[in-house]
């Protein structure tokens, strides 16, 4: 009854909180402020400055900003480049890159390695204690539980130097496969009334290959299923301090609060929809595109169908198709093109060549129908997220674990943030707000 009459009040009251709360866009363009700290074109407001990764789509040429082939470079390094020259799994290897500033040495690889395998474990007790009590379908947020918790075990929580946040952000890259899976397996289990399975990491194996060792039943994978998502995991480890899990590690770091708080508030930015979220609408938009278009040979049914979810009259009405535009990208995002290689090898392996058709389809004819039917300032192309959750599914990991997946990888990326910002910024992040509050008396 008294969760009956606390909703019935939050109805009553929402109508003031839209009254009261919402600013006319005319104000907006009259202060010159831009929403989401982006221009009409896209670009992001110039918030920081970072040596730890740099997000290129547009060149000048001639004296005109001109979009170009999207470029990621990670410690100046093209992601290109690094997945290339890949001798065995990258994960590891990229993550040294990304928080030590510098490709490592193989020794040096083999101690990051073997510290990453003594990081590899739990306080006793603690899947039992905290992951499997009030197990959620939401794993981003079972895994924020946990990280927040785990700040209880460490005895120099509240220490900020530079030596104590390297040894608690290599701690929590580690662990999170970990609380992923785990997490996954105890809902599994209590709310599905499915078999649970514990397994513990391996050593000597890299960061996919006990991914894929702790979720299956059976602990059994294939080499090219292990190489395929060690890719994925490159891809998403990083990219530049305005994504916004990224500027919020940043913001809660400025503050002068601990690395597990940190981390916890980016995990709650990430699990977002409009962020980590994605590759979860373009899964069920193509299940919903595969209900209707029975031939993904027949490109004229596709752009038929592709028409229709443009114009509001399919699968959410929101007028939108998932996996293709990004913030940032304008004429092709480097991480879908370098994925799409690995994606066709895996379709192949997987006997979903007729998916991939679909995809492939998709991907040629949506951005003409977008540049046909929509005002675009950047260009629109297949995102990371178009290709992703494809793989995932041939994988056979489970919805629940995509944006987790994400977390897994986009850890090393915040601890590199995290330590760039306590090295070198030392001063609260706070923008600024213009007050367009009427005053009564």
């Amino acid at each position: 009854m008294a969760f009956e009459k606390i909703n019935e009040f939050a109805a009553d009251k929402q109508k003031l909180c839209v009254e009261h709360d919402t600013i006319s866009d005319e104000l907006f363009r009259e202060y010159g402020v831009n929403r989401g700290l982006r221009d009409i074109n896209g670009k992001g407001v110039l918030t920081g400055l970072t040596r730890i990764s740099k997000v290129v789509s547009f060149k000048d040429e001639n004296g005109e900003h001109v979009p170009c082939d999207g470029e990621l470079w990670y410690r100046g390094y093209n992601i290109n480049t690094l997945i290339k020259n890949l001798d065995g799994f990258g994960f590891e290897k990229t993550a040294y890159l990304l928080i030590f500033g510098e490709m490592p040495t193989a020794q040096q690889l083999a101690e990051f390695n073997d510290v990453l395998t003594e990081c590899r474990t739990l306080p006793s007790n603690f899947t039992r204690d905290v992951i499997m009590k009030a197990p959620s379908k939401d794993i981003m947020n079972s895994m924020t539980k946990s990280i927040l918790t785990l700040s209880s075990y460490d005895d120099d929580i509240a220490s900020n130097s530079i030596d104590n946040c390297i040894r608690q952000c290599l701690q929590l890259t580690a662990v999170f496969p970990m609380l992923a899976v785990y997490g996954y397996h105890a809902y599994n289990h209590y709310e599905n009334d499915d078999s649970m399975y514990i397994h513990r990491p391996t050593t000597g194996l890299s960061t996919a290959e006990n991914f894929l060792r702790l979720l299956r039943p059976d602990m059994q994978y294939t080499e090219l299923e292990a190489r395929v998502l060690d890719i994925v995991l490159m891809l998403h480890m990083e990219h530049g301090g305005g994504n916004n899990s990224t500027f919020t590690t940043r913001v809660v770091t400025s503050s002068g609060s601990d690395t597990y708080s940190a981390i916890a508030a980016a995990m709650s930015s990430l699990k977002g929809p409009r962020h980590g979220g994605a590759n979860l609408k373009v899964m069920q938009m193509m299940q919903d595109i595969r209900t209707h278009v029975t031939d993904p040979q027949d490109k004229d049914a596709v752009r038929a169908y592709l028409s229709k979810l443009l114009a509001g009259e399919a699968f959410d009405g929101k007028g939108l198709i998932y996996g293709m535009g990004h913030a940032v990208y304008s004429i092709s995002d480097p991480r879908e093109r370098v994925l799409k290689s690995y994606v066709q090898k895996l379709a192949e392996a997987k006997g979903k060549t007729s998916d991939m058709a679909l995809y492939s389809a998709i991907e040629e004819i949506a951005p003409q129908l977008i540049a046909e039917k929509r005002r675009i300032y950047k260009g629109v192309s297949p995102n990371v997220d178009f290709y992703s959750g494809f793989v995932y599914d041939m994988l056979g990991i489970p919805l629940e674990l995509y944006t987790p997946l994400f977390a897994i990888a986009r850890v090393v990326g915040w601890s590199a943030h995290r330590i760039e910002e306590l090295v070198g910024m030392g001063k609260i992040i706070r923008p600024a707000y213009k007050s367009v509050m009427e005053e009564i008396e």
